[in-house]
């Protein structure tokens, strides 16, 4: 029982200590990113997860601006690759090159792409071929990549923040579901009001350069994701997200609309989304356990982009939002 009490107050300890360096992350990220709270909350909830984000906006919403904030506060290498119809897997990930060394002796060196980096912007990642598209996918779920045979250990941490613009679908490529499960949270971007937009047009359009100071260092962040995974969840918040990612499914659903216009629902990587980010939430708003209310809000991020709608759905204008909001609603 000792040893009990010990652990929890050990993590108690490490929660308020990370609690004090996370506001210093919002803070500074305030500082850069004007009216887009939402945004830097769910994006920051995803790295403590562990996870990787779907930024989904028109263009000039700060996207990428939030990333390269993420990277200089959160003390990350990070790199950008602006996805295109004719980029080829080995433009992301790196070749083996031959070359003749001062003895005559020809072998290959492997030269590292940009994916060999701490914080991936994969910008309008729908518009790069499924071919390309696939080159993420065993780097997203295992942190490694395989080249030639031979498996190459990403750095730590890794994570991708990929955006798409919801606009433009000409000359692009849907995201496979395979690889839109990868993704923790699928995060929309939206207008800034009309307030922050004129703040937005004073801060950025003078002479001063803002400063991005590194409140947080990879090493620190990795520890902060342990930290994360240690966090106790309650029986009663784990049955509700067992129960909300089961009635999303419609084999399995009692739900009206979820039988009627959901053709397959979220799987378990779902589960284990919800429960990592409701433990990071909870964290971000400096409390030792995640509840139910952190379930209900998260729900929508997380399972929004893990829902498939059969064409009598979007006939009658119902939505991913929709359908979510009605298994949520029974929650509350």
């Amino acid at each position: 029982m000792d040893d009990i009490h010990n652990t929890e107050d050990k993590i108690l300890e490490q929660v308020d200590m990370l609690s004090s360096r996370l506001q210093d992350i919002k803070t500074a990220i305030s500082g850069q990113i004007f009216g887009q709270e939402e945004v830097i909350e769910l994006t920051l909830t995803t790295l403590l997860a562990g996870g990787h984000a779907l930024l989904i906006g028109v263009p000039g919403l700060a996207k990428t601006k939030l990333v390269e904030t993420l990277g200089g506060v959160l003390g990350l290498h990070n790199k950008r690759i602006q996805f295109t119809p004719d980029l080829m897997p080995a433009d992301i990930l790196g070749s083996e090159i031959l070359e003749t060394a001062a003895d005559g002796q020809r072998h290959f060196r492997f030269i590292k792409g940009p994916i060999f980096t701490q914080l991936l912007m994969s910008d309008e990642i729908n518009r790069a071929s499924p071919r390309t598209q696939s080159a993420l996918l065993q780097a997203m779920q295992e942190k490694r990549v395989t080249i030639a045979g031979e498996e190459h250990i990403l750095p730590e941490p890794f994570h991708v923040l990929a955006t798409q613009n919801p606009i433009e679908q000409e000359g692009t490529y849907p995201l496979p579901e395979a690889q839109l499960d990868r993704f923790m949270m699928q995060i929309d971007v939206g207008y800034p009001d009309e307030q922050t937009e004129k703040q937005i047009l004073i801060e950025t359009t003078g002479t001063n350069t803002p400063h991005i100071p590194a409140v947080l260092s990879a090493s620190e962040l990795l520890k902060a994701q342990q930290l994360v995974r240690s966090v106790p969840v309650s029986d009663q918040v784990i049955e509700a997200i067992l129960k909300l990612v089961r009635q999303a499914r419609p084999e399995q659903s009692e739900n009206a609309l979820v039988k009627q216009y959901v053709t397959w629902g979220p799987g378990p990587r779902a589960s284990q989304a919800l429960i990592l980010a409701a433990r990071a939430r909870a964290l971000l708003e400096n409390r030792l356990s995640p509840s139910i209310d952190d379930v209900i809000d998260l729900a929508i991020p997380i399972l929004k982009h893990r829902i498939a709608l059969s064409y009598s759905a979007r006939a009658e204008n119902i939505t991913e939002e929709n359908i979510i909001q009605s298994l949520t609603q029974t929650m509350q």
